[in-house]
């Protein structure tokens, strides 16, 4: 079982977007796929909740013990952690919980600098599992047509982390979609918006695979 926590303490990353599709297309692909909300505000849970026949099942679990948790649910393909912004001790669960750590992160000076304090804890479980854990940073919320690839990945080297060749860019479509409790896979499945997840999606799993 691969559980992916897509973590950032600082809010407006957009964590849930990317962790509510990034169940979503693993779903697609054929995985059966459990999406955790770690977050109290609930931001994934209500998602779920707005359609009626909602295909992702959506759990609830904002307490430090999703790691401990995690062993008494029905064994998966993929389990996704919508992480909690500004909550150390849920941080810390879903990392102990995770086989790979997704870091989205704007193309921003402050949403790198306040990369630091998660990055850390991410290292430091790395070392505890003599780097059996995966993490890497997501650029995500880019302004498209502006070059904040290279600038993004030369700011954030300096975390030793790697920063994914996918990128999430800034699209009405995204909270449009997130409206109705459905993803832009569903609404527009040939879409440019579709195929950066599914980029994303497939660039995780040759990781994990």
């Amino acid at each position: 079982m691969h559980v992916i926590a897509v973590l950032n303490q600082k809010g407006g990353s957009g964590k849930t977007t990317i962790a509510t599709h990034l169940a979503r297309a693993l779903q697609l692909d054929g995985a059966d796929v459990l999406l955790i909300d770690s977050d109290p505000q609930g931001s994934a849970r209500d998602w779920a909740a707005v359609r009626e026949e909602q295909p992702l099942t959506v759990v609830g679990i904002d307490r430090p013990t999703i790691e401990r948790d995690l062993k008494h649910v029905a064994r998966k393909d993929f389990v996704v952690i919508d992480g909690a912004p500004q909550a150390a001790d849920l941080a810390v669960s879903a990392i102990k919980a995770a086989s790979f750590i997704l870091i989205p992160v704007q193309p921003s000076p402050y949403d790198i600098w306040a990369a630091a304090d998660l990055v850390e804890l991410v290292k430091q479980r790395i070392e505890v599992t003599d780097g059996k854990l995966q993490a890497a940073f997501v650029v995500s919320r880019a302004i498209k047509g502006t070059k904040v690839g290279a600038e993004v990945a030369e700011a954030l080297a300096g975390y030793e982390l790697p920063v994914l060749e996918s990128r999430i860019t800034q699209r009405v479509s995204y909270p449009g979609t997130a409206a109705i409790g459905t993803t832009v896979l569903d609404s527009e499945p040939t879409g440019d918006a579709a195929a950066e997840i599914r980029a994303l999606a497939n660039e995780i799993k040759n990781k994990l695979i």
